[in-house]
């Protein structure tokens, strides 16, 4: 019987940054069955940590920003001059989203056809929102070949969103709440749709490894209290709010440090040097501690009391949730979105009101108060996460939804 060559599958990033859906795709492709299927990864932003990603798959950058349109939008949008006259505004945002067409979309498009071509590729998996990936969708349509798009944020319903959605022949929200959103938002019919939690390899998570070690990096104190805001530095992940429970705790609970975890994307580094003005201005710095990027996370969790995700908006199911679960830490998050879908208020963690700084702070000194709840809920949460986030699992429903699109 003739053995059959394995599948290829385009995986196409295009993220604001190295963050927990890069992280997710990489442990999907390095656990893929080599025998069915052959991945290949592009990547529209490059660095260290992207280049890593060679070590599991075949791994290509093909830069999708020529021209920075979203800062340029960031610096442009708070403005009025552009209100002082009439139509200015509209005139603008046409010529910079002709701009980004033609400077970013195109380019990227033609580079990328030309890649799934060069590989031949079988299928093609876009690892984040159908809108900024859907120059990876039009690729599939023109190649003729089938089309996977992870869902990994809510849908705001604008025409070009529409008609995005429109491209993709199948959908992976990473949680039941961003499933319904596209039902109730989009119309995406139910056929299309297969709710997929994102799969960790948990028995690389080891429980108090490195603890020691971070809390030295950090000069933390054994009976210093650490908290920390796991998450790229950009405005919707809750950093400010965070700022603001800093503000409410820093009297109410004795070293106190409060950690600001995780790198800045490039069109984001004004944002980083905000937060950083304002720690300075309102005398945290003994209180709050930034510390970039870090490789090796579960050390990071280990060395912290609390972990806390304040993302300010809905957030679809962040890998800080699955990996403090996993690892048994004390989590406080936001009741709403996947954070609400997977924790389950005193039991597996603490939910606060989202956007509520005064909350967030009060469930942070719950924990602080009760070191025998910080334990009891973390090793919850953990039976919980074991039985939920599995690599194994993960992979092998993506894969069943691969064979489904490649034999139909």
């Amino acid at each position: 019987m003739a053995k059959h060559s394995p599948k290829r599958i385009l995986y196409v990033e295009n993220g604001i940054g190295y963050g927990g859906a890069v992280i997710c795709l990489r442990h999907l492709v390095r656990n893929l069955d080599p025998n069915a299927f052959e991945a290949m990864v592009v990547t529209g932003r490059t660095g260290p940590e992207y280049r890593t990603i060679a070590e599991d798959a075949h791994w290509r950058h093909i830069t999708d920003h020529h021209i920075d349109v979203v800062r340029i939008h960031r610096e442009l949008d708070p403005s009025a001059w552009p209100d002082r006259v009439p139509g200015l505004r509209f005139i603008i945002n046409q010529i910079l989203a002709r701009a980004d067409d033609l400077a970013n979309f195109l380019p990227f498009f033609l580079a990328l056809l030309h890649t799934a071509r060069q590989f031949k590729a079988d299928l093609i998996h876009s690892n984040n929102e159908p809108l900024c990936n859907r120059a990876a969708l039009l690729t599939g349509k023109i190649l003729g070949i089938p089309t996977v798009a992870h869902v990994r944020g809510s849908q705001q319903g604008s025409r070009l969103m529409r008609q995005a959605y429109g491209l993709a022949d199948c959908f992976i929200p990473v949680s039941h709440w961003i499933a319904a959103s596209m039902q109730e938002k989009l119309a995406i019919p139910e056929d299309k749709i297969r709710v997929v939690y994102d799969g960790i390899e948990l028995e690389k998570l080891e429980l108090f490894k490195g603890r020691e070690q971070f809390r030295e990096t950090y000069n933390l104190k054994d009976d210093d209290f650490a908290v920390g805001l796991v998450g790229l530095l950009i405005p919707w992940k809750g950093q400010q709010l965070f700022l603001d429970a800093a503000q409410l705790l820093k009297n109410r609970i004795p070293r106190l440090k409060m950690l600001i975890i995780g790198g800045t994307p490039d069109d984001c580094a004004g944002y980083e040097k905000a937060l950083k003005t304002r720690v300075k201005e309102q005398g945290l710095s003994d209180w709050v501690i930034f510390t970039g990027h870090l490789n090796g996370m579960a050390t990071a969790y280990n060395g912290l009391d609390v972990v806390v995700s304040a993302s300010t908006g809905p957030e679809p199911l962040g890998t800080v949730v699955i990996e403090t679960m996993t690892l048994a830490r004390p989590l406080v998050g936001p009741n709403h979105g996947g954070a609400a879908e997977m924790m389950e208020h005193n039991v597996t963690g603490l939910l606060f009101e989202p956007g509520n700084a005064h909350d967030l702070a009060d469930k942070i000194e719950t924990f602080y108060r009760q070191p025998e709840l910080r334990q009891q809920l973390g090793e919850a949460a953990r039976n919980k996460a074991l039985q939920t986030f599995s690599v194994t699992t993960h992979v092998d429903q993506i894969q069943s939804i691969y064979n489904e699109l490649l034999t139909s």
